[in-house]
């Protein structure tokens, strides 16, 4: 993932920080103070987890650059409205699966319409093409039954996509998952157990432990 570049901002007096550990707290206040070195060390730290996050919910590495992007941006656009009621890193996470699944909400309606618009006649270009699930792990040993498990997990129902990757991917508690998801621990062992339970029915060995 490049490196990301941003013109200072100073944003309103900074909000008041509760729940946060001291580093994060005294990061949050450097940020909101329109600090360009904070916002340098939160995408030193974060980039990677975000960037792996939204990966595993896109289809493609390019995809999923510029919308780890986009985080950062808004990140640094909306810090002055933290007021550190959850975690800084929950919150992060909680905006790089809101703009992931918004992009690929809009690229499916953009498949649809390019369909449905080439049935009735126009010679509309197919915007958006099936995914083909590249990921930088693909280059293990066993590339074909992986790239099948991230085809299975890409096809589960929405909220058990987002909850089975924030546990397999970035090894979240169910704890954080329920913060990340503003649902119950109770509600995230449910969307992670009907998750392992379809992978399970769908993929054959060595994969029946997911």
């Amino acid at each position: 993932m490049h490196a990301l570049s941003f013109s200072v901002i100073v944003h309103e007096p900074p909000a008041v920080v509760q729940l946060l550990a001291p580093a994060d707290a005294d990061l949050v206040a450097q940020l909101q103070q329109g600090s360009e070195a904070a916002f340098r060390t939160l995408v030193e730290r974060y980039q990677n987890r975000i960037y792996r996050t939204v990966l595993a919910l896109l289809p493609s590495p390019e995809e999923a650059e510029d919308v780890a992007q986009e985080v950062f941006v808004e990140v640094y656009q909306t810090i002055g409205r933290f007021r550190g009621e959850a975690a800084l890193s929950t919150w992060l996470y909680r905006l790089a699966t809101s703009r992931a699944l918004k992009h690929h909400r809009r690229a499916r309606a953009r498949k649809r319409f390019a369909y449905f618009t080439s049935l009735l006649g126009f010679d509309n270009e197919v915007l958006h093409h099936p995914p083909d699930h590249a990921h930088p792990e693909a280059q293990l040993e066993g590339q074909q039954q992986l790239q099948l498990l991230l085809a299975h997990i890409a096809r589960l129902p929405e909220p058990q996509r987002v909850a089975f990757t924030l546990r397999h991917e970035q090894q979240l508690s169910y704890e954080e998952i329920a913060a990340v998801l503003q649902t119950t621990v109770a509600a995230v062992e449910s969307l992670l157990f009907r998750a392992r339970q379809t992978l399970r029915q769908r993929l054959q060995p060595p994969f029946r432990h997911v």
